[in-house]
């Protein structure tokens, strides 16, 4: 039989541990997302100076 303090024990790592992969995780999500962002800024930005000067008189 497990004592008290040890299921409590048990209970608290395996909570810390969830909640440090779902800080990585959180983490990731994060990083990916920046990274789209800065890539599609990046793509417009390339998109406005590419386009014809005649058009945009139009």
């Amino acid at each position: 039989m497990v004592s008290g303090k040890r299921l409590a024990d048990i209970g608290y790592r395996t909570f810390s541990a969830s909640m440090i992969l779902l800080t990585m995780y959180g983490g990731y999500l994060c990083a990916v997302a920046g990274y789209h962002f800065v890539q599609k800024r990046k793509q417009l930005k390339l998109a406005a100076e590419n386009q014809d000067p005649e058009l945009m008189k139009g």
